[in-house]
């Protein structure tokens, strides 16, 4: 799953569910350069990714199948499934609905182990500003299954005049509230990127409070801020003149959210590439 917002059109590209094609990124700008649409998802996607020449292969690994096995082995666990017989937290299905409720087993759903979601913001030299996510999306999810990563104002969101926030995280619970619209918006109202991040996240841990997620918001200035809730901490990375092979910092989250986020030193405006890593494992 990947979008792109595009200078300062307001345009996008995106592709969700999108399966044995290993460049989701360039499908989805191909989407915002030769389409008027901003989402293109499933066989669909595909087909489109291969009138431009992309190659429709399978993407499964020795490792990815050894993985699945196990999965299967201990009795599909996690699985995303609730309110349904027998019980998904110690059953495989198929699964029926059930007359009995319960909740899914705490804490099950993310993880470093569990899935990985990489975002870039970047502010070119004339000011313009881009961001996009790309992600595999959760381990074990539904076939079918869309997060937040190409839903416009969730994985990501940018505005030329105001600045660009990237999120990653449970994206199931973090599309709810389109926490990158969000901190954009709290930009455009005068709020600052750490102000920003605070509020998006804090609207969301509200609700949510013990959901897995971060945020990273960068102003039209180049200062960044940011801030997270259900991790000991999160990791990005810039990269400028100043850092041209880019600089590794992070940020202690706050539990509470009873502070207004975490700032950074600002950034020089001129070619800024922010890039979010939810685990340091993860960077690349």
């Amino acid at each position: 799953m990947y979008k792109h917002f595009f200078r300062n059109k307001m345009d996008a590209g995106a592709v969700g569910g999108l399966r044995r094609v290993k460049d989701a990124i360039s499908v989805a700008r191909h989407v915002l350069d030769y389409s008027e649409h901003s989402l293109l998802v499933g066989d669909l996607a595909v087909n489109y990714a291969k009138n431009f020449g992309f190659i429709e292969e399978s993407l499964q690994t020795n490792y990815s199948l050894e993985l699945w096995n196990n999965w299967k082995a201990n009795n599909c666990q996690p699985n995303f499934w609730k309110n349904v017989e027998p019980d998904s937290n110690s059953h495989c299905g198929p699964y029926n609905a059930s007359t009995v409720t319960y909740d899914p087993l705490p804490g099950k759903f993310i993880d470093s182990e569990n899935h990985d979601t990489i975002g870039m913001i970047v502010i070119s030299q004339d000011g313009h500003i881009a961001a996009g996510t790309s992600t595999n999306g959760l381990r074990f999810k539904f076939p079918g299954r869309v997060g937040d990563s190409p839903i416009p104002g969730a994985g990501a969101y940018a505005d030329s005049e105001y600045g660009a926030a990237c999120a990653t995280g449970n994206g199931d619970i973090m599309m709810r509230f389109l926490p990158t619209f969000l901190a954009v918006e709290r930009l455009r109202q005068g709020a600052t990127p750490a102000e920003a991040a605070h509020s998006s996240i804090a609207r969301i841990a509200e609700k949510y409070p013990s959901f897995s997620g971060a945020i990273i918001v960068v102003d039209k200035n180049g200062n960044i801020g940011a801030d997270c809730n259900g991790m000991e901490d999160f990791y990005f990375s810039v990269a400028n003149e100043q850092y041209p092979d880019s600089t590794l910092d992070f940020v202690v989250c706050d539990h509470n959210h009873n502070n207004s986020g975490h700032l950074l030193t600002p950034f020089s405006i001129s070619s800024v590439i922010v890039l979010l890593v939810q685990y340091i494992i993860t960077i690349c």
